[in-house]
């Protein structure tokens, strides 16, 4: 993505606005994006944003900015933040409040991938109902599909560097001495998180989550399935020859 497309407008929330130092694109998208964790997707946002100039509106950034501001949040993201403290889910109607005071965000002429929302049909019908309000509609629902298997082969692989946070993989990306970061010298380790008994759980989740959503979109001709399996420069050229076969 652009670093002129600060997004502060979706970072901060009501009051913020965001630069414009870029010519808006000739054709502005309005895309969601699905995916499985491992499956790739903030890789396949990085390129579509590039190659198409929208903007990348993901709620898991609007939440790790949030924990970075010392005050000023909103009563949806304060409420948001005391949840996530307490290590429970957020519900659907905090959720799609703290979208709701970034709406200006779905109006935008660059357009928008939005990813890690919705994640339930509750928060589909409510973005339904958020972009009618605004005259605008949705492009396509691209969804990146990946095994089981691979998914525990990729993030099992996974290890992060105690000290910096940096994280490596012991096939794809491995340190230059085995167990020591590369960059800080510190002890690289296995999340629990990463650990393939988790994955997989963490994927029986997800697919109880997701298919309702799949089903949703499909239902409304929007969803795009897309195999993730190969190299992320791959998994692109699939995107980008799936977009044009949809929509020119």
């Amino acid at each position: 993505m652009s670093e002129n497309h600060d997004r502060a407008a979706w970072l901060a929330g009501p009051g913020a606005s965001c630069r414009a130092d870029e010519p808006y694109p000739e054709r502005s998208y309005r895309m969601i994006l699905l995916g499985a964790p491992g499956a790739g997707k903030g890789t396949q946002a990085e390129f579509l944003c590039a190659r198409l100039g929208t903007c990348h509106l993901s709620t898991g950034d609007v939440f790790r900015a949030a924990k970075c501001m010392s005050g000023g949040l909103s009563p949806a993201m304060q409420t948001a933040m005391e949840y996530m403290q307490r290590g429970d889910l957020v519900p659907d109607v905090i959720v799609i409040e703290m979208v709701r005071e970034r709406v200006s965000c779905l109006q935008c002429n660059y357009g928008f991938l939005l990813d890690g929302f919705p994640r339930t049909v509750a928060q589909a019908e409510a973005l339904d109902e958020m972009l009618a309000s605004k005259g605008v509609k949705l492009d396509a629902v691209l969804s990146y599909e990946l095994s089981v298997e691979e998914v525990v082969a990729r993030l099992s692989g996974r290890r992060t560097c105690r000290s910096c946070q940096t994280t490596f993989h012991v096939t794809s990306k491995p340190s230059q001495r085995d167990g020591v970061c590369d960059r800080c010298g510190g002890e690289l380790y296995q999340r629990e998180d990463d650990r393939p008994e988790a994955i997989r759980v963490r994927m029986a989740a997800y697919r109880e989550s997701t298919a309702p959503l799949e089903e949703y979109y499909n239902r409304e001709g929007l969803l795009v399935p897309i195999s993730a399996e190969g190299t992320p420069e791959e998994v692109f050229m699939r995107t980008a020859e799936a977009l044009n076969q949809r929509l020119g």
